[in-house]
């Protein structure tokens, strides 16, 4: 299909954004259905500036897979995306790690498609209906490139209330075979385990990696709060760098059970406590008793997954850095961190240091960090990790 845009959408694929909302197409020559080819065409010149797939189902109406010209959407032109997504990741895989994100949606070129790498064991997940028709032809490269094993594909729960999803089903083993849908694998020398049918998003959050990583390290010999801690990526990477006592504090026993399972995978000498229930309101009832910590790692869900949900979303980053603050011993590192996109960095930290300098103590900021090295960004939109690491003097 051709499609017209207008000149503030045709400003908008110039720039390499991903995205066509329907308010910035002018004119299609014909309505199509998921998955249709849409060549885009320059507002005032018959010239085409890019090639989509069309998404009758989203106000995103075409995802950009391609910019500057027109392309065939053919084997080469899929595999030549995919081969330049991994060379990106080759660095993270020359570590002690075989787990990682092969694909990071837009920001790859793959917009609503994520593939994540966990030992031997490709999870597919995708939350567009575009990607039926081409999944046999990315597959295939997504498999010759990273030599797993075994395919799992995840979907989107729209995708799972859709009639048509080409007779795949959420948690459907695609490639291979799946003995057992907890897997292992491994995270800068630390052991994990991820359950690719049934976890959260793949089965594991991946882009906090290099945190974890840096939390560990800081970890040896000292208490460690972990708040809202899932499967204790923060905690076990603590415990397996010898800390004193490490602290998980989740609403899910469920997940706390699991934080239990991936710090015993690693030998540590250190204690594992877990605490079930509203972070804020544990926080709170440790500071009552006069609990602090060495450490404190305070990494909440996304606050805000609308805009107008972005007020509370500052109010409740706001309240979690009062209490980080009172949780943390002296000489002790406060790291917030924020995973939601719609707060953008510069206002995450401006939050963080209004909170910080309204207290008695003092502090420097030490890092800032945002996604680990698999997990690119190529637009604004794409860039919704950021950490800060507070260290107390006093």
């Amino acid at each position: 299909m051709a499609v017209k845009l207008t000149t503030v959408g045709e400003r908008s694929v110039r720039s390499g954004h991903p995205w066509i909302f329907t308010d910035s197409i002018e004119k299609i020559n014909k309505e199509g259905v998921s998955g249709d080819i849409a060549i885009i065409f320059s507002h005032s010149k018959n010239k085409a500036i890019g090639v989509g797939l069309y998404d009758p189902d989203s106000p995103i109406r075409i995802k950009m897979l391609h910019h500057d010209g027109g392309a065939k959407l053919d084997t080469d032109f899929f595999s030549n995306k995919i081969k330049k997504a991994f060379a990106i990741r080759v660095p993270l895989l020359a570590t002690n790690t075989n787990s990682y994100r092969l694909i990071f949606g837009e920001n790859d070129s793959f917009p609503g498609l994520i593939a994540d790498v966990y030992n031997e064991v490709l999870v597919v997940k995708l939350y567009s209906a575009i990607w039926f028709p081409y999944l046999e032809i990315i597959l295939k490269q997504l498999i010759e490139i990273s030599q797993v094993k075994t395919v799992v594909l995840r979907l989107s729960r729209s995708l799972q209330q859709m009639n048509n999803t080409y007779g795949l089903s959420e948690g459907k083993v695609i490639f291979g075979t799946l003995t057992n849908e907890v897997i292992p694998f491994v995270e800068h020398g630390v052991n994990f385990s991820a359950n690719v049918i049934k976890g959260h998003k793949t089965g594991y959050f991946l882009d906090h990696r290099d945190n974890r990583k840096r939390v560990g390290e800081l970890s040896k010999n000292k208490t460690v709060l972990d708040v809202f801690s899932y499967a204790g990526g923060f905690s076990v990477h603590a415990l397996a760098n010898q800390a004193k006592e490490v602290t998980s504090v989740d609403i899910s026993k469920q997940a706390l059970a699991l934080a239990i399972e991936n710090g015993k995978l690693n030998s540590f000498s250190g204690t594992h406590k877990t605490l079930a229930g509203d972070a804020f309101e544990i926080l709170r009832k440790l500071i009552t008793e006069k609990k602090t910590f060495d450490v404190v790692v305070i990494d909440p869900p996304s606050f805000a997954k609308s805009k107008s949900e972005i007020d509370i979303a500052k109010k409740k980053y706001r309240q979690l850095a009062e209490l980080g603050v009172q949780l943390t011993s002296k000489g002790g590192m406060l790291v917030l961190a924020s995973c939601s996109s719609r707060i953008v960095a510069d206002s995450f930290f401006q939050i963080n240091k209004e909170v910080l300098d309204h207290q008695s103590r003092s502090y420097n900021l030490q890092n800032k960090t945002q996604h680990d090295v698999d997990h690119p960004i190529s637009f604004r939109e794409g860039a919704y990790l950021k950490t800060g690491y507070y260290h107390f003097t006093k």
